[in-house]
This record gives C-alpha cells, structure tokens and sequence, in this order.
C-alpha cells in the first residue's frame, strides 16, 4: 500500500512537491502510474543547465516511488526539432554542416567519426551515459518516433480543425518585438547555463500565417527536407494539404490522415503532449515565467486537447565555476559527463537536490570543488553521527541513491584535495600515489588505490584537465642552495626543528601538528598551543614558514597542502631538500 504523503511543515523541497503530486494525480488519474515529464533537445551537447530539466521531476518521482507508487519519467527527446544552427566548438564538425539547417534533428549527419547514426541519436548518447551514472531511471520517447509512425495523428488533425480556436490563444500574445540589445558574451565560467524552453521556441515560430490563414502544423519538404514550408490550402473533410518550400520550390498535395512527415508547431506540440501522456508535474526555465512564454500559453492551448496544465515549478539558471581554458570541452558549454569526470555521481546528485528549484547555484569545475567535496564530507559525517539538520539528511540521502538503493560510492573516501595533491605530485605514478596514500593514516594503511577509487580517478581527472600547466606542482629534484646559504639564524632552527621531529610525525595528522607547531615552539609557547592562546604575529610566522618550505621544495610561495607535499616528497627526500 502507499505511505500516505508527509507533512509539508518539516519536510524538504522534494517531499512538498511530491505532495502536491501524489494528490493532484490521484484527482486526474486515480489508481494510474505517476507521470513526470523532461524534455530535452539533441540540438548539441546537452549541458549541466539541461540537466536541472531532469533532476528536478527525477527527485520528485523518486521520493513517490520511495512510498510505494508507480511512476512514469518521461524524458521526451525533442529529436524531431528543426536543426536550427552549427554549434561551436564540435569536434568533428565544420561549416558544412550548415547546408542541413531546417531538417530534422534526426536526418542531420553525425559528427565527423562519430559511431552514432545522426546527430541527434550522437547528443542523446552522452547524455543517457551520463543520466545512467547519476541513477536516473526514465521512459525515453523520441519525437521523430512519435511523428513519423503517425502516433500524434488524431491530435494532428485535432490541433488543425481546431487551428482558429489556437490562433486566437497565440493572438493574445503576439506583440511587436523591439530589436533585441546586443548583449556582451560571457566566458563559459561566468555563464549562466539555462535550459532551453524547446527548440521550436527559440525562433518563436507559432505557425504557418500564409494567405491561406493560420495552420499549427509545419511539414518537411518532401524534396529537400527541410521545414521552410508553408501551408497554403487544407480541407478538413478530406484532410488534403498543400504546401510549398522557400528553399527548394518543391510544393505537393497529400492527405495528412495518412503524412507522417510534419510536426505541431512547439507551441500546440508541448501541451498536445501535456494531454496526451497525461503529465502531472513538469518543471520549466525561468524564460516560462513571461506572457507568451510556452509553458504560459500551453496553460490555455491544452484545453483544446481536453488536457490540463501539469505542475510546473520554474527552475533557476545553473551557474559554472571556473571552467578551464583547457578543458574537454573546448569551445562549448560543460555538460554532465564533463562534471562526471571529476565529481562523483552523488556530489553532482546532491547540488542540484540541495537548492530549492528557483534557487540558482554553480557547478564547479575550479578550486571550489575541493571545498564542495569538503562540505559534503562534514555533511557525511553529520549524517553518520546523527547531527545533520532534517533537511540536510533528506538532501544527503536523495543524493546518495534512489528508490532502487544506493549507488556505487568509493570504499575509503580520502579528502578530495589530499587526493588532488598526490595526483599532481605523483604525475601517473600509481605505486608512488599507493606510498603516499598509506602513510596517510599508518595505524589503518590503504592497501589498494581501488579502496579509493573512483574519487582518486576524479580528483586526478581534475589535476590534469582543469589545472593550467604553470599550477602544478613540479618537486625539485636538488636543494636550493643559494637560498639554504642566505637564511638567518632563525630559519635554519625552524627547518632543524621540522627536521628533527619529521621520523617521529609521520603521518598526515603528525606532520599538520609539526608544521603548525615550530613557529609555537620557535616563539617560546607550546605546539599544542591553541589560536586563542597565541598572539597574532604568530600566523604571520606560520606564513613564513610555509613559503619558506614551498620554496625549498618546489621552488614557489605556495602549493598542495604542506604535510600532504611532505608525504609525497618522502623522508629521506625532504632532509635532502632541506639541507640536512
């Protein structure tokens, strides 16, 4: 039997909606399936904005699975869409790929190499790898499917005999537009990366307006296939339809009760689509929320199809945090299997379960991931020891698995900056990241890189993709002489003090206790001295001391943690550097 819905006072974003889902499909379609719907267009790669599309109605649904109900995810892939421009920064793609403007997605050529039979089925495919790895279940439909079987026919004909009653919604909105301003193109790291409303939507093409009248259907020419057509006459007895091509010249005259190369214009298409799979909940982009937007004006047009409006909560835009030059992804936007690479599934889970929908947030593919992996291990903890806040728990555990169970999660999970560290240090050398690694924590040694895989495998991911060149770290391979022989009194002691107490520390929490403490001990106050019982210069020292050993080690001011370096560098290494 299904758990009866929670109280929406203590319970988090996903359990609210799932509320008001559970509710609203028991009122529509009492003892059916749950249905949830995405759509998504492999118009190009299919981006982390993209993915808020899904991840927004997949939580939901899986919270309502989570109480024992069915439920249906729809992700419609709009791969019947008109191909509307070449991408930048494609490979395998140049400026010949312009010649299929107009077609559908699914008669456009793959990519140069690609193993994928058209550029639509080329997009989908990253993107299914991707939703597999982050535990997404769904029921994929393709449009070129749908259309070309002749599944929508009926709401085909429906939506034509209907074309004045239509005309008349979409007349409500038609305004003169002012030329847009131009707007100064951000770089990738600043973007906001926002969820298309649908291709057919971005050129705001609600019909065919000929001499002929109003028509809510678009064919493909039967000549060149592309969509410059224009209806000019129709009969709704005998349903003969003629067209004409601007592109080719081509024109025909068929029955659309038996064509299935054509589509409902984007506007009548999504909200025939609302009625026809029967969607309950269906989140939109922020770009919904203006009059005549899709999502407002399918609100009115499901009607025709005897549908209603789902659920549809606005998301926010999904920022990027300091995509590197040299990323995989050069030329483009970053997508889901490019934040794969170098995050687990769960901490890419959790930052969109985290934010309420309308709350925007970035993605981060720069230094601020080590302190997203840091703030997801507190949170681990807190959750382990039963202090996490009620909110915090639900996002941690929708993050961690679905209603299926948990997924694969990495058996020793090493802080993700001390894995970052050992990569840069170690440059590929496996057996030397294995030494390091285990002289981690002596007492409980790592006895295999898998222990720590697939964070290590990430985090390495992130050294050699998302760090310019002049940031790794490259140990120096003899002593700095000139500057060992230049240093005072002072800093010979602090280096004999760390040398002195380097056999007995060995060990990240030993070396962290000996770093911090020689400038204590060097200024007369205990190494175990705590901040409130020491003066301020004394972090002024610490400072010092830290640029010093950076310098004598890999020849800069600063660099991976210090007892993480020193680790890596190993013992008899450092007293060699350190002029011992």
């Amino acid at each position: 039997m299904p758990i009866v819905a929670q109280s929406t006072e203590t319970t988090d974003w996903v359990s609210r909606f799932a509320d008001e889902v559970i509710e609203e499909s028991e009122r529509r379609a009492p003892g059916k399936p749950v249905v949830v719907a995405s759509g998504l267009s492999p118009s190009g790669p299919i981006h982390l904005g993209n993915l808020r599309e899904v991840m927004t109605p997949h939580l939901v649904a899986d919270e309502i699975r989570r109480r024992g109900y069915q439920v249906r995810h729809l992700i419609s892939w709009d791969d019947y869409d008109r191909y509307r421009k070449v991408p930048a920064g494609v490979p395998g793609v140049d400026e010949t790929w312009a010649e299929h403007i107009g077609k559908p997605l699914t008669s456009v050529p793959a990519p140069k190499g690609s193993p994928h039979p058209n550029w639509a089925e080329h997009f989908k495919a990253a993107m299914t790898e991707s939703l597999a790895e982050l535990g997404v279940e769904f029921d994929g439909i393709s449009q070129t499917a749908q259309y070309t079987s002749g599944v929508y026919r009926e709401q085909i004909l429906h939506a034509m005999k209907h074309r004045g009653d239509i005309d008349a919604i979409l007349a409500q909105y038609r305004t003169k537009k002012a030329p847009a301003k131009k707007q100064q193109q951000k770089p990738v790291d600043e973007a906001e990366l926002e969820a298309a409303e649908g291709s057919g939507a971005a050129a705001e093409d609600d019909g065919s307006s000929g001499s002929a009248g109003y028509f809510p259907y678009k064919p493909y020419c039967g000549n060149c296939e592309k969509d410059l057509t224009t209806v000019t006459s129709y009969d709704d007895d005998s349903t003969e339809l003629t067209y004409s091509c601007t592109s080719c010249g081509f024109s025909e005259t068929v029955r659309l009760n038996e064509f299935n190369r054509g589509k409902l214009v984007w506007k009548v298409d999504w909200p025939m689509r609302w009625a026809y799979e029967g969607v309950i909940f269906e989140p939109s982009g922020v770009d919904h929320s203006s009059p005549g937007s899709s999502f407002q004006v399918g609100g009115q047009i499901v009607g025709i199809f005897d549908g209603k409006q789902p659920i549809g909560p606005m998301y926010a835009f999904v920022g990027i945090s300091g995509m590197a030059k040299m990323s995989s992804s050069k030329g483009g936007v970053p997508t889901p299997a490019d934040a794969l690479k170098i995050m687990e599934p769960q901490l890419l889970r959790w930052l969109y379960a985290r934010r309420r929908p309308n709350q925007s947030f970035k993605v981060a593919f720069d230094q601020e991931i080590q302190r997203l992996y840091d703030e997801w291990d507190r949170l681990e903890a807190k959750v382990a020891d039963g202090s996490a806040l009620p909110a915090d728990v639900a996002a941690h555990s929708r993050a961690v698995g679905t209603a299926s169970g948990e997924l694969p999660r990495t058996p020793r999970p090493l802080p993700y900056r001390t894995l970052a560290s050992v990569a840069d240090i170690t440059a590929g050398h496996e057996d030397q990241a294995l030494r390091i690694l285990s002289d981690l924590d002596p007492a409980n040694p790592l006895t295999s890189l898998d222990e720590a895989r697939p964070r290590y495998d990430k985090a390495e991911a992130w050294i050699n993709t998302h760090v310019p060149a002049d940031q790794r770290t490259i140990v120096r391979d003899e002593p700095d002489t000139e500057l060992l022989k230049s240093l005072d009194e002072q800093a010979r002691e602090s280096l004999r003090l760390l040398l002195d107490g380097l056999a007995d520390n060995w060990s990240l929490d030993g070396l962290t206790h000996l770093v911090y403490g020689v400038p204590k001990v060097q200024a007369g106050f205990s190494a175990d001295a705590t901040p409130k019982e020491l003066p301020p210069e004394i972090k002024t020292a610490q400072r010092s001391f830290f640029a010093l050993l950076y310098q004598l080690l890999v020849s800069r001011d600063t660099g991976p943690r210090l007892p993480t370096l020193l680790l890596a560098v190993g013992q008899e290494r450092v007293r060699h550097l350190l002029g011992a």
